[in-house]
């Protein structure tokens, strides 16, 4: 890769947003949890029913509470049940004989320590056999109330599942104005006057990261979530830049003529994949953000574009127009062994793993509008997920059990969640701003 990087430059704003990071480090456990044995429910299971729980108001701190059942709540794996039906009042002692005629499996208390900044000290107890399962206590400074809550919904969910919660993960988004690049057959969304963005997954707490251009698109987290990869068109030219989320400093590593659009992180967080049109047709193309090199992975005669490296690194999704619409292909991790994923529809793009790698999100127009659906990796099992408005830019949450995606279905462009199924779609951006391009951070 001739590229010539421009440097590392500070960005507007570093060092605020370098110490919004170390805030949220400082939410520190004074009490070292206890965790259950016990796997209260099988996420994996196909035929799994909602399981019973009760989290109860927070003395002290029901906003806290408030913000663990709405995270439990949304996952659609458990029903937590409504203060009006508990015997047991928040501030009374466990007793298991309060909910076994309520079918619930367990208990969780909770309650604010008066003192300098924020402390919550949480339990949680197994009715079958009256245990406390997990108890830990949470502290940090009164702004960092909702990473709090989310850190307690994940401890809560581990115990329940066995496995990491969701609930501190973030976003990454534009925020602008909506359009496509001209000429280009198979563009992606992307915004003008914009900003990298990046918020919550409950779409709490945006907040801009000074990264600003013309146009800004495809934000991609690295694997170990210290870096983010997007375009920038600037001074009339299309260059990939990475960002340092430690130092929040931006560096451009990919520097051609031509429309330049970034990919993924190979699982070494320091290759990559983008499409190029410096030799007059876009190909598909490999970088190293370490050493400035890079390689071309697939050279045809044709339009590929849209790549995204699967989680272990050994096959690419791209979209290229040789069969004659743009559709959705697979090779290995070397360029070889193309072969088509989608048969159906004359228009599919925007390919995206799942974390596991058993499933990808894709869009597919459908009566002139954009629609969302997922297929096995062996090109099976298509499943549409969305069918109001134009849908784009899928990203799966870590555990792929959730997408998040860009709709226009409320008028202005804007960020919902949903859950894989197609379940419980929302918008979890304002209305009153223009968001594109999601991406879920590990």
């Amino acid at each position: 890769m001739k590229e010539k990087q421009n440097g590392l430059n500070s960005l507007n704003g570093s060092n605020r947003y370098l110490l919004f990071f170390c805030a949220i480090a400082l939410i520190l456990l004074f009490t070292a949890p206890t965790f259950a044995e016990k796997v209260y429910i099988d996420v994996t299971s196909p035929g799994m029913k909602k399981l019973p729980v009760a989290v109860q108001n927070f003395t002290g701190g029901k906003e806290i509470s408030d913000i663990v059942k709405d995270d439990l709540n949304f996952t659609g794996l458990f029903d937590c049940i409504d203060d009006a039906a508990q015997i047991e009042r928040p501030e009374q002692p466990f007793n298991p004989n309060s909910w076994k005629g309520l079918g619930v499996e367990l208990v969780v208390k909770g309650r604010v320590v008066a003192g300098k900044g924020l402390t919550v000290v949480v339990s949680a107890y197994d009715v079958s056999s009256a245990a406390e399962v997990l108890r830990k206590e949470y502290s940090g400074s009164a702004d960092l109330l909702m990473p709090l809550a989310h850190s307690i919904a994940n401890d809560i969910y581990k115990t329940l599942t066995g496995q990491q919660g969701i609930f501190r993960t973030k976003i990454a988004f534009i925020k602008g104005q909506g359009s496509r690049v001209k000429g280009q057959e198979n563009s992606e969304l992307i915004a003008h006057n914009s900003e990298l963005y990046i918020m919550d997954w409950d779409g709490h707490r945006p907040y801009g990261l000074g990264i600003r251009g013309g146009i800004l698109l495809s934000p991609r987290w690295s694997p170990d979530g210290t870096k983010l990869l997007y375009s920038a068109e600037r001074n009339r030219s299309w260059d990939i830049y990475a960002l340092d989320m430690s130092a929040m400093k931006e560096k451009n590593i990919v520097r051609l003529s031509g429309l330049n659009m970034s990919g993924n992180f190979f699982p070494n967080n320091r290759e990559f994949v983008f499409s190029s049109s410096k030799d007059g047709k876009s190909n598909i193309h490999v970088g190293d953000i370490s050493n400035m090199k890079g390689w071309k992975l697939v050279s045809s005669p044709w339009i590929d574009v849209s790549p995204s490296v699967s989680p272990d690194g050994n096959h690419i999704l791209f979209v290229s127009n040789r069969s004659g619409s743009p559709q959705i292909y697979m090779s290995n991790k070397d360029g070889n062994g193309v072969r088509r994923l989608t048969f159906e529809g004359t228009y599919n793009t925007s390919p995206a793993w799942s974390s596991k790698g058993d499933r990808i999100a894709f869009v597919r127009m459908i009566g002139g509008r954009n629609q969302i659906f997922i297929i096995k990796p062996d090109g099976n099992g298509s499943i549409q997920l969305t069918d109001k408005g134009n849908n784009e830019d899928p990203s799966f949450s870590p555990d792929g059990r959730h997408i998040v995606f860009t709709s226009d279905r409320d008028g202005a462009k804007g960020i919902y969640l949903m859950r894989v199924t197609g379940e419980d779609q929302k918008r979890i951006t304002p209305k009153g701003i223009k968001a594109t391009g999601p991406n879920w951070s590990p």
